[in-house]
């Protein structure tokens, strides 16, 4: 419920408690996402966690860092730096979710016409 998109969507999140069976006070985190956009959904995983306690540092790391932040948020670990353009998207799939271990980078033709 942190997302700053929210009144955009057609279909809320389903509210779920969140249970983290420790006490995040001093405790270094690391944030763990597979493609890192505009900071936006990490921004909000971040106030999550400072909700939940002050950990000592955190940390954020990335499969696929595409660019294009609108906020100032950086990774510290990063496994591929690939730049796109604003319309694509990229999707990193998995063998443990019965895919190919693979990164995708789709290309969105522009469906505008010019008059």
């Amino acid at each position: 419920m942190y997302r700053d998109d929210l009144a955009d969507r057609k279909v809320y999140p389903a509210l779920k408690k969140t249970d983290i069976p420790f006490d995040m006070n001093h405790k270094k985190v690391v944030l763990v996402d597979d493609v890192l956009f505009t900071g936006r959904t990490i921004r909000a995983a971040m106030d999550s966690i400072i909700d939940l306690g002050r950990p000592k540092e955190i940390q954020l790391a990335v499969l696929v860092d595409r660019g294009h932040r609108e906020l100032p948020i950086r990774a510290d670990y990063v496994g591929k730096n690939l730049p796109t353009a604003f319309q694509e998207t990229v999707e990193v799939l998995f063998e443990e979710a019965g895919e190919e271990d693979l990164v995708v980078l789709n290309r969105v033709q522009n469906l505008e016409t010019k008059t």
